[in-house]
C-alpha cells in the first residue's frame, strides 16, 4: 500500500515536469516557426541567446521595480523572496538528482512540504523578531518617559529659583 502511494506521488512530480516541460517546448516551437516565418535564420542556440536574454531582461526590469517598493518597508521581504527562490530550485534540483541516482522518489509533494518547511521556520523566525521589537520598543519608552519626568522634575526646581 505505501509503495503505491509513493509511487502514485512519484507520478505526480513527473506529471509537473512533464506539464513545464510541454509548455517550454511549445513556446520554443512557435518562437522557432515565428522566427523562421518572419525571415530570421537561427541556430537553437541563437535562439536560447535571444529569448532568455530579452526573458531576463523583462524579469529583471519586474523584479527591480517591485524589490524598490518593497524595500520602502522592509529589507527582510526581498531576502525572503530571494531565500524562497533559490529553494525552489534546489528543492527541485534534489527531486530530479533522486530520480535521476535512484535513491529516493521524486515526489512533488516532497518539494512542498520542504518549501513549506521553509516558511513555518520564517514564520516562526518573524514572530518571535516582532516580539523583541515590540519589547524593545516598550523598554524605550518607558526608559524615555522616566528621563522625561526627571527632566520635569528637575525644570520645576529650578522655577522656583528664577521667579
Amino acid at each position: 500500500m505505501v509503495s503505491l502511494l509513493n509511487k502514485e506521488r512519484g507520478k505526480n512530480m513527473k506529471e509537473v515536469i512533464k506539464l513545464i516541460v510541454d509548455f517550454i517546448n511549445a513556446i520554443h516551437d512557435i518562437v522557432l516557426m515565428t522566427s523562421e516565418e518572419l525571415g530570421f535564420r537561427v541556430t537553437d542556440k541563437e535562439l536560447h541567446l535571444w529569448i532568455i536574454g530579452v526573458l531576463g531582461m523583462v524579469l529583471f526590469f519586474l523584479v527591480h521595480a517591485l524589490f524598490k517598493v518593497i524595500s520602502q518597508w522592509t529589507i527582510t521581504s526581498i531576502s525572503f523572496i530571494y531565500t524562497f527562490t533559490v529553494l525552489v530550485v534546489i528543492v527541485f534540483a534534489i527531486e530530479i538528482e533522486q530520480k535521476v541516482t535512484g535513491r529516493g522518489q521524486m515526489e512533488f509533494t516532497d518539494a512542498v512540504i520542504g518549501l513549506y518547511g521553509f516558511v513555518v521556520f520564517f514564520t516562526i523566525y518573524s514572530v518571535g523578531r516582532a516580539i523583541i521589537k515590540l519589547l524593545f520598543s516598550l523598554l524605550i519608552k518607558t526608559k524615555r518617559e522616566e528621563n522625561e519626568e526627571r527632566e520635569e522634575k528637575k525644570r520645576s526646581r529650578y522655577r522656583g529659583y528664577y521667579h
